[in-house]
């Protein structure tokens, strides 16, 4: 479902959770160059973009394994924390999605809440939002304690413990499966936006409401 088909479905809502990768931060891209060195060094089959948003998924252990990785041969927190120091180290070559500046802008002159939820470790979160020079616009900062992206559920808990808002005001807006997954799990809506690390066809399967831009939100809050 479009989100515009339903003017003024948001209001509603007073808190606004985003996800941080993929969302607001265009790193899919990334994500595929990292892993095509790694795969290439292992000579394993590379990926596009196209296939990577086909198979992507948390947790990431599982993306691993459809990837060729053998965690017999090499153990999985070797293999990831290796992404990780790769991605880290480029990482300030990526940039926020268009206009995310002016949304976050237009959602707090709106009087809504905003907070983080995130599979990145958190400390690395908080630098990154600080670098892109959007830190003000959050309340609450939720991110991982680890580099392995098994999940984000319980941090979510404690996140909406720390928001201290009811779960029908809260909206959850992601880029992934596994955001709609959390979204249930934690008993609020969720909007999802095809721009990075799922694809359209994923996306439409999961049931939840869709906007194919940021800038759709405009037109309903």
């Amino acid at each position: 479902m479009n989100l515009s088909e339903k003017p003024g479905s948001l209001l509603k809502y007073s808190h606004i959770i985003w996800d941080w990768n993929g969302t607001l931060l265009d790193d899919a891209w990334l994500c595929v160059e990292v892993m095509n060195g790694m795969l290439k060094l292992r000579n394993l089959p590379m990926i596009t973009l196209e296939k990577y948003r086909s198979i992507f998924c948390f947790p990431v252990k599982d993306y691993y394994l459809m990837l060729g990785f053998d965690f017999d041969v090499e153990p999985f927190e070797v293999v990831g924390m290796e992404f990780m120091n790769h991605y880290n180290s480029r990482q300030k070559e990526c940039s926020l999605h268009a206009d995310v500046h002016e949304i976050l802008t237009m959602v707090r002159s709106k009087g809504y809440g905003q907070s983080i939820l995130s599979a990145r470790e958190e400390n690395e979160l908080r630098q990154e939002i600080i670098q892109f020079q959007v830190s003000d616009f959050f309340d609450h900062i939720g991110g991982l304690d680890d580099h392995y992206a098994h999940g984000k559920t319980d941090v979510g808990v404690r996140l909406l413990k720390g928001i201290g808002v009811h779960p029908e005001n809260l909206l959850f807006i992601g880029d992934t499966l596994h955001d709609a997954e959390v979204a249930n799990e934690l008993g609020i809506e969720c909007i999802l936006i095809p721009n990075g690390h799922h694809s359209v066809e994923r996306i439409k399967g999961s049931g939840k409401r869709m906007i194919y831009s940021l800038n759709e939100l405009s037109e309903v809050i």
